[in-house]
């Protein structure tokens, strides 16, 4: 069946621009309107519920963040994709936009091209979104009616804040009554774990309930960057976060996008550090592993608990621990790296550099590990990503028994970059391999 003609809304204050996108629209069958001001833009929005807009920043009066923020608060409009287009390229804009929870950000003078398989692209996603929220209504209230399902009406939400509810399909497919202990499911999944740097010493030096106070905030951050990637919490381990991606196809892409979030969101939280009682920013650690888990019930007939068991687990919590011996904030493994190839249109999109080959504690094969960088649109680590050449000819050199090569290229990183982490580390094993080979 034919898809529905798609109202698109079209926001600026330039005449010439709304004529021209206009024009290249028109020709794709989207039926369009056009506003002037950000003030004209809500009152278009509230009138005819468009399928997308398309939002400039710079506007007198009213800005394109500013509509941005009102229309993310309605209730009818909030879910409505919102495509920046804008002269403004700087990182503080992009990070400002997708704060504001902006789909997609595409700089002025604009890549026709692009911007026509972008919208396309939110536009199939956006359906396919609201045909899923209608199939998911639909079984829900099949399942009320027939009352084989009946979690929702027996118990509050907030038992969901402890059993999240994708282990509840998987542990009562047909209700409360038919929890069972060993209720399981096989499958391929993500693992990410999260930990906090030196927290014992930091709750060494505060009370109680400070500690408590900011580790709920931390924690609140962290959760919120997970769920908006369909991702979901299987427990708090202390200091510690153990989060769970499972959707299919997508669980590697979720995973590494939400670590790339997390990593943002600390940002945000260690500016306001002081003020929670902490006297220094707060570090972390996340390790990803996608691998074969089973999700469902452990435990003893009179305590059970809903949990994930396998290797994948065991080998994300120790790429975590290793994010210490390599001073890096998050390392995913190859496994991860090789289903985004598979589950991500657009794989180069990550920022990754191969970091090592190495043993984790406890394991008997090596894994090749990758630093999380950042996005094409969200680099969290400038001055790595412009050596990751340079490093990667390293490591190959090193790998390669070219020692002396191998140390010039780990010597010209950090001449670049002297905060890099993990060259220091090759770069010692270099010299260290290039005097032996002497004897």
């Amino acid at each position: 069946m034919q898809n529905p003609v798609e109202h698109i809304l079209i926001v600026d204050d330039d005449p010439s621009n709304i004529f021209l996108l206009e024009e290249l629209l028109d020709l794709e069958g989207y039926q369009l309107q056009a506003a002037s001001s950000g003030e004209q833009a809500l009152s278009l929005a509230a009138q005819m519920h468009p399928d997308l807009i398309l939002l400039d920043i710079m506007m007198p009066g009213m800005d394109g963040y500013e509509v941005c923020r009102r229309l993310r608060e309605d209730e009818v409009l909030q879910g409505v994709p919102i495509i920046f287009l804008t002269a403004l390229d700087d990182d503080d804009s992009r990070l400002k936009a997708l704060d504001l929870m902006g789909d997609d950000y595409i700089t002025k003078p604009i890549d026709t091209e692009l911007l026509l398989t972008k919208i396309s692209s939110i536009l199939r996603l956006s359906r396919l979104r609201q045909n899923k929220a209608r199939q998911q209504l639909e079984e829900r209230s099949q399942k009320q009616l027939s009352a084989a399902w009946t979690i929702n009406e027996n118990l509050s939400e907030k038992f969901h804040l402890f059993v999240p509810e994708q282990y509840l399909r998987r542990i009562a497919p047909q209700g409360l009554d038919s929890i069972q202990l060993g209720n399981g499911i096989e499958e391929e999944l993500t693992i990410l774990f999260c930990d906090i740097r030196d927290f014992t010493e930091i709750a060494e030096n505060q009370a109680a309930q400070e500690t408590f106070a900011w580790l709920n905030v931390f924690f609140t951050q962290m959760s919120e960057a997970i769920s908006s990637h369909h991702g979901f919490i299987d427990k708090f381990l202390g200091d510690a976060i153990m989060a769970v991606f499972d959707r299919p196809h997508h669980h590697s892409a979720d995973a590494l996008q939400a670590a790339v979030i997390m990593r943002q969101r600390l940002q945000e939280f260690n500016q306001n550090c002081q003020a929670l009682g902490l006297q220094e920013p707060i570090k972390i650690g996340i390790g990803l592993h996608t691998g074969v888990g089973i999700l469902g019930t452990l435990g003893g007939d009179r305590r059970m608990d809903s949990t994930v068991i396998g290797d994948v687990v065991n080998t994300a919590a120790r790429i975590e621990g290793l994010t210490k011996v390599y001073g890096c904030t998050a390392i995913a493994s190859k496994a991860v790296i090789d289903a985004i190839q598979q589950q991500y249109p657009d794989p180069d999109y990550f920022l990754l550099r191969c970091i090592d080959f190495a043993i984790p504690r406890g394991k008997q094969k090596g894994i090749y590990l990758y630093e999380i960088l950042g996005t094409q649109e969200q680099v969290l680590d400038p001055g790595i990503v412009q050596t990751k050449d340079i490093f990667e000819q390293g490591l190959q050199a090193l790998n390669q028994q070219q020692f002396q090569s191998a140390i010039d290229y780990f010597q010209e990183v950090l001449h670049q970059n002297p905060t890099d982490s993990v060259s220091p580390i090759h770069l010692q094993a270099s010299r260290k391999k290039l005097i032996s080979s002497y004897f």
